[in-house]
C-alpha cells in the first residue's frame, strides 16, 4: 500500500473537480456540494478525455466533450455513450491532507455501500 498526499483539502473548491497525478496515474478529485470528497479515474473510458475538465453536479461529474457522466462513489458511466466504469480510489482526509493510494482500487462490494 503507497498512501500519498495528493493535495490538501483547502486546495479543493466545491464542485470544481482537480486534476492530480500520483505514481502515473491521473486522479480526478472532487469535493462534492456536501463537502465529501472523492477520488477517481481521471480518463473518461469513451475518450481519452479528462474528467478534471468536466462538470460536478451532486455526486456525479460529467466529461465535456461528449457529456457521459460518471458516479462519484462508484465510477459507473451514468449514461452513454460511456459504458466502462472509470477506477474509484479511497480517500483518506488527515488534518488538512487528502491522502490516496493510487495503486489500489476501491473494490465493487465497497462502491455500493
Amino acid at each position: 500500500m503507497t498512501v500519498a498526499r495528493a493535495c490538501g483539502v483547502s486546495e479543493l473548491e466545491q464542485d470544481a473537480p482537480l486534476k492530480v497525478e500520483l505514481e502515473g496515474h491521473p486522479i480526478c478529485i472532487v469535493k462534492d456540494s456536501a463537502g465529501e470528497v472523492f477520488a477517481i479515474g481521471d480518463t473518461c473510458t469513451h475518450g481519452n478525455i479528462s474528467l478534471s475538465e468536466g462538470f460536478v453536479e451532486d455526486d456525479t461529474v460529467e466529461c465535456w466533450a461528449h457529456g457521459s457522466r460518471f458516479s462519484l462513489r462508484t465510477g459507473q458511466p451514468l449514461n452513454l455513450p460511456a459504458y466502462e466504469p472509470v477506477p474509484v480510489y479511497a480517500v483518506t482526509i488527515d488534518g488538512d491532507d487528502v491522502l490516496i493510494d493510487p495503486t489500489v482500487t476501491v473494490p465493487t462490494s465497497e462502491k455500493e455501500n
